[in-house]
């Protein structure tokens, strides 16, 4: 099996290494309540999505 020859440096582990860092997840605000909801999903809170009804919401 092939084996490298040299060992590989920091800077160029560390340029790989450059893009895996992790991001927080983007939350928006639903426009009918105001809870956060992620982008393009129906807002769990009241069930709206696109103004229109999506999801059915029982009421507690």
């Amino acid at each position: 099996m092939p084996v490298p020859k040299r060992r590989t440096s920091k800077t160029k582990k560390n340029k790989r290494r450059s893009h895996d860092a992790l991001t927080p997840p983007q939350f928006t605000s639903c426009p009918k309540c105001g809870e956060a909801v992620f982008p393009h999903r129906a807002c769990a809170a009241c069930g709206y999505y696109r103004g229109r009804q999506a999801l059915p919401v029982e009421e507690s």
